[in-house]
Parts: structure tokens; C-alpha cells; sequence
């Protein structure tokens, strides 16, 4: 398994932005509430488990991190058992942070993963990475910038 190095990191943190409070983003599903760095449940050493909710104790930056550093490990594990073993650092730890963002399922039935099977030096990759760019029905700006830049680390050399 490939180690995810801080430019996976740094794009992830990057993009979740940090939150000491708990909150419900408007562009994700109700039920669903974020905590430090997009984490959405926490890890089973930290209130045991259970899903973030508003009005979940505050968390630290270093808890934040923490509870970052579990979940790429998730991720990380999810994402070697669905993509070929050949990857460089950069191409994996995009698709971390693709799976990071939208879950190992999204990975998992994506033309992205089977044209990374395929052939993972294939150049329309870069425009299966910006097809997710919607929710709510519509183009959110910010998941456009995200999904550009993994793109760009994907295919960073």
C-alpha cells in the first residue's frame, strides 16, 4: 500500500477547512454534520465512535488532526483494494482525497476508477475527476476548484 505523503494531506485540510464546533453544511444531505477537518464520524477512541452532530463537544486542531489522519487511513485502505497496484504517491493520494470527499462508493462505481485500471496515465482522467463537482443540482464552485486540484496532484510528476 502507498504512503500518503502531505501533498494529499495538505490538499484534504485545504479544501475541509478546519472547525472547532460541529456544524451542517447546506450542500450536504441532513443527517450529515461535520466536525475539524470534514470529518463526519469520529473515530471509535473519541465519544465511541458515533456520528458527528451539532452540539458535539468542541475539538482541538490536534484532535482535528487526529481524527483526519484515521480517516485517510480508511481511505487509504479503500482505495488500494479498488485501484490497481501500480500508482505513483500523487495519483493515489488524489484518489484518497476524491474518496476523502465523496466516499469509497462514489470511487468504487466511477468511470474515474476504471479509466485509472485501465491505463492510469490516460489524460481524460483529469475529466472524470471534474465531473463531481455538483450537489445540490447544480456546479458548487468550490468542489470545481477541489476537484481540479486533484486532478493537478494526480498527474503532478
Amino acid at each position: 500500500m502507498i504512503q500518503i505523503n502531505d501533498d494529499c494531506i495538505n490538499l484534504i485540510k485545504s479544501f475541509e477547512g478546519f472547525a472547532a464546533n460541529a456544524y451542517h453544511d447546506s450542500i450536504d444531505p441532513a443527517g450529515v454534520d461535520t466536525v475539524g477537518y470534514g470529518t463526519i464520524v469520529y473515530p471509535p477512541t473519541y465519544l465511541d465512535g458515533k456520528k458527528v452532530q451539532v452540539g458535539d463537544p468542541r475539538i482541538t486542531t490536534i484532535q482535528a488532526f487526529d481524527f483526519l489522519k484515521w480517516e485517510v487511513g480508511l481511505k487509504t485502505a479503500g482505495v488500494d483494494l479498488l485501484i490497481r497496484d501500480d500508482l505513483n504517491v500523487y495519483q493515489f493520494g488524489a484518489l484518497v482525497s476524491f474518496a476523502y470527499n465523496l466516499g469509497l462508493g462514489a470511487l468504487k462505481g466511477s468511470t474515474l476508477r476504471k479509466k485509472v485500471n485501465i491505463n492510469p496515465l490516460d489524460p481524460t482522467i483529469k475529466d472524470e475527476f471534474l465531473k463531481w463537482d455538483m450537489a445540490g443540482g447544480g456546479h458548487v464552485k468550490g468542489l470545481t476548484r477541489r476537484r481540479q486540484a486533484e486532478a493537478d496532484l494526480y498527474f503532478k510528476k
